[in-house]
Formats: structure tokens, sequence, C-alpha cells
């Protein structure tokens, strides 16, 4: 097989609780915690999970714009956790992110133009009129028009602000890019024109996602593997197919069980959790997931599950298939 584009190993990003007049250290939140896989060339792997499973701190980890516990993230058989800033500065050309708010992560102040012009100087990339050039044809590319480069941010819709935020990812021609939540904050018909854009420019510019969502039908549309986490770990990855027929961890299968489906006869089995999501800052012992699982056994409350490989390219972290 050849080397992943991308390789995380034993990534970890855990955040300081302070408190009291002198602001000492009182514990920490694990919010990534001890998570590996890989991402192929070409490839788009989904990462789903509920609300502060840690998706898109393990997203930002990864580019470094959150700087990481401990792990190491291999780009191209590269270690990035040793690379100083100067050369990370450089490295990000190839590494881009797609932010979950399309307003939040464009400056008000600045036109589209300068937004999308700025990535490119930072860069050393061509001369004043093959940027306008460049930056007039990416807006064609995502749907917009050349005239939209003159105009600000709060002057677009919310579909519209998220193409610019594609669009500005591609300016500098990148090999990954990290999509946290890119459709979250959009409406549905928005989210299928967003999600269709970025699989056709997938194929144009030879690009690789790591796709981070909490909607499973979303994830299913644009995956070719998926990956779920609870609570900081994963639990279970597989390819897209395998996930989404055969559920292995429980908590895989009551997410499922949870995406309505377009058929008012069909039945299925809703999977109810119970109990409360734990809290980061104290996760359980054993597995995080023992305490709403209903297949919960002795060894669950005090041993953790290994994350390995139940069949091939399915990967589950539960005592069950021990």
């Amino acid at each position: 097989m050849s080397t992943p584009l991308l390789k995380v190993q034993n990534l970890k990003k855990y955040f300081d609780i302070t408190g009291g007049i002198l602001g000492r250290k009182q514990g920490e939140v694990k919010a990534v915690d001890d998570v590996s896989f890989s991402v192929q060339r070409g490839e788009v792997l989904g990462l789903v999970g509920e609300s502060g499973c840690g998706k898109s701190t393990t997203g930002r980890s990864i580019l470094r714009l959150i700087e990481p516990t401990s792990g190491n993230i291999y780009f191209e058989g590269e270690d990035i956790t040793k690379l100083r800033e100067e050369e990370m500065r450089q490295k990000r050309r190839d590494m881009q992110i797609v932010f979950q708010d399309p307003y939040a992560s464009l400056n008000p102040r600045h036109t589209v133009e300068k937004i999308m012009m700025e990535p490119l100087i930072v860069h050393g990339i061509g001369n004043k009129k093959e940027r306008q050039e460049k930056v007039h044809h990416l807006l064609e590319v995502v749907g917009l028009s050349s005239y939209h480069a003159k105009r600000y941010p709060h002057q677009f819709s919310g579909g519209q602000r998220q193409r610019i935020g594609i669009a500005r990812a591609l300016a500098v021609n990148p090999k990954l890019i990290i999509a946290d939540e890119p459709v979250s904050a959009l409406d549905v018909s928005i989210q299928s024109q967003v999600l269709n854009l970025m699989q056709d420019l997938k194929k144009e510019y030879q690009l690789t996602y790591l796709f981070i969502a909490h909607d499973l039908s979303v994830v299913k549309h644009i995956s070719d593997r998926v990956g779920v986490m609870y609570l900081g770990r994963l639990v279970e990855l597989a390819a897209k197919e395998k996930m989404y027929e055969d559920p292995k961890h429980p908590y895989t299968q009551a997410l499922l069980s949870a995406v309505p489906v377009a058929d008012p006869d069909y039945k299925r089995e809703r999977i109810l959790l119970t109990g409360d999501l734990p809290s980061p800052s104290n996760p359980p012992a054993g597995c995080a997931f023992h305490t709403r699982c209903s297949a919960c056994m002795e060894i669950c409350k005090t041993t953790r599950p290994l994350f390995r490989e139940l069949s091939e390219g399915h990967f589950v972290a539960c005592h069950l298939y021990e």
C-alpha cells in the first residue's frame, strides 16, 4: 500500500483547567485522547460524533493551529510536529482548512479580493495581476462571479460566504483540505450545493479531504471512510458501506438508529442512550462509553478497550469483540 498523505499517531490534546487567585492548574480537559488514523491520497475521511467529542480540535491540531500535547502527525511521510514555525508556515501551503462559521472566518473589513489574495501574498505566489486573475478564476470555479471580488463578506448569504471560504482554501493549490463542519451552519438546500461543489473540486484539483461533521447523512454523501469519535477517542473506523450496513460499536449503532429514513413505512428500531454525556475533564475509567452503554460488562468499567482491526479496514474499540 502506498504511503498515506496524512498519518496521525497517538494524537493527544489536553487543555489545562486553572483556578484560584494564583491561577494554578486544577485539572485538564482531555479534548483529544490518543487518536490514530491515516488518510490516503484522493480519499475523503469523514469524522463524526456529537458536539464536544473532539472532532474540531483534532482537525486544528493536525494543522497545528492548536499545538498538540503529544503524538505524531506525518504529512507526506514527514513528521510536522517537529517543524519550526517558519517551516510549518511553508508546509501549510499544502494543508488548508475550511471553517465552520463562514462569517467569523472572513475579515469583515476586507473585500473578497483582499481576503483571497492574502494567502497568495503570504506564500509569494504570482505578481499582483496574476493574483487578481487567480481570485477571479476561483470565484467562477466555486459558482460566484468575478465582480463579487469587490464586495465585502456581509453582502453575501451564508452559502456564498462558505464558497468564498472554499475558494480561499483552494488559492494555494493544497493537497489536503480539512473541512471543519463546512455545511452545518447552512440551510439544507444550500448544504447539498456546497457538498456537490466540494465533490466536483475534489476531482478537478485531486484533493484529499478530512471532512468533520456531526450529520451522518452528510458524511455518507461525501466520504469514502468514516471514523466515529466519542469523548476524545476514536471508537470505530471503517469504509462507508461497512459502517452504515454493519456498525459494530454500540455508540455507532445508536447514532445510526437516529438517522431519519425517507420511507414512511420503514420502521427502524431506535436506540435511545440513557444517562448524560460525561465531562471530558473527568472521563470515566475503562471504556468512556460504558456509562451510557446497554451492553456494558464489568471489564468495560475498569479496562480501556484497544482500538483494533476486527476485519479488513474495520477498526473498533469495544470489549464485545475481544
